[in-house]
């Protein structure tokens, strides 16, 4: 087995099925009397997605978890992590094109999570990549076109973009 293979034991089973890497489990639904089925990736203990599933013949029982079942839901739920990590990479790095003088300037907003101490870095690149300036701000900047701007006709006073700390 190498490396990148799924190390955990593949099972399937009517209500419990694990392979690629994923887990489907249906679970009764604690809102009414129907059941849902809960998508957790392989290392993970909450799941990534947890949606309805469909009654058996008897509309009492789920209906049996399969292979081509599970090969959608592992599809949907991988869709559905990789959408969320997206946008979480698009909050944590922002970006946006003002101009100033002359030139076009990129000023952009990196944002790293720590639980600890968690910390952001505004940047401004010009048009051929060039830094202009770099400021540590709080995490929770707000970077709009007024706050990067207020910053460039300050001449990227770092004081400049403390005014702006959300």
């Amino acid at each position: 087995m190498t490396e990148t293979e799924n190390t955990q034991e593949k099972i399937t089973e009517s209500r419990l099925w694990r392979d690629n890497g994923w887990t489907a489990q249906v679970i009764k639904n604690e809102d009414d009397d129907g059941w849902a089925v809960a998508m957790t990736p392989d290392g993970q203990v909450e799941p990534a997605l947890v949606g309805p599933w469909t009654m058996g013949r008897d509309k009492k029982n789920p209906k049996p978890l399969d292979v081509s079942a599970f090969n959608t839901l592992v599809k949907t739920a991988s869709e559905f992590v990789r959408r969320h990590e997206q946008q979480l990479h698009a909050t944590l790095h922002q970006s946006i094109e003002i101009t100033h003088g002359a030139q076009r300037v990129t000023i952009s907003l990196d944002i790293e999570l720590d639980e600890d101490s968690p910390s952001a870095t505004l940047h401004a690149t010009d048009a051929a990549g060039d830094v202009l300036a770099d400021v540590r701000v709080a995490p929770s900047f707000r970077l709009t076109r007024a706050s990067a701007s207020a910053w460039a006709d300050k001449g990227f006073d770092p004081a400049a973009v403390r005014a702006h700390q959300g």
